[in-house]
């Protein structure tokens, strides 16, 4: 599957193993150096292709940056549903609390540099790049997703806490990546867990 427009998923078109190996080759590139210490020249050299190659298959680097974000955030949902569902095993308010699980799990495996949508965003601060709607979609996918499970659960003003807990998810990530708070991600679930102790 793929993500087109802001939250929604529409099929993933058919990429040749040459391009298929490029996007295998910028997701450990620009998440390791940032996106403009990466060249066009280096993604070639490292997939094995010519830069002809490059431009024929995504027509511009900025197309294979908003494609690098894309397959991320497409990985990353998948972990997160994966985690919070588990089959029905979780009642309502502890698939709420499985978010941060799945966080943590995420941080330790995949997020060594932080938030990957975060780092790109520092980087592209032009809000007409063609990647801007990748990570938007990202944040916005986590919020509306804190929405639903919250919900779920039946406590009072669900919109407010969800933002809260946003809120919350949000800055125990870039407090983890950061290490200046022991266990950042922890910390943000034992709050979450009271506000929605307060909220039910």
């Amino acid at each position: 599957m793929w993500w087109g427009r802001v939250g929604a998923m529409t099929e993933q078109p058919a990429l040749t193993p040459a391009a298929e190996r490029v996007l295998e080759v910028v997701e450990k590139l620009f998440y390791d150096n940032g996106i403009h210490a990466v060249g066009v020249d280096m993604i070639a050299a490292e997939a094995g292709v010519t830069k002809k190659t490059l431009y024929d298959r995504f027509g511009s680097k900025d197309a294979i940056v908003r494609l690098y974000l894309e397959r991320r955030d497409v990985r990353w949902r998948a972990h997160v549903t994966g985690v919070v569902e588990q089959s029905g095993r979780f009642g309502p308010r502890r698939r709420v609390l499985l978010m941060f699980d799945a966080l943590e799990s995420w941080m330790a495996a995949e997020n060594p540099r932080g938030c990957a949508f975060v780092n790109a965003l520092a980087e592209l601060p032009d809000p007409d790049h063609p990647a801007r709607p990748a990570i938007a979609g990202e944040k916005q996918w986590v919020l509306d997703y804190l929405r639903q499970l919250v919900r779920d659960t039946g406590a009072r003003n669900p919109r407010k806490l969800a933002a809260s807990l946003f809120m919350l998810f949000e800055g125990a990530t870039v407090a983890a990546s950061l290490d200046v708070v022991a266990g950042a991600v922890a910390g943000a679930r034992d709050a979450a867990r009271q506000l929605l102790d307060a909220a039910l």
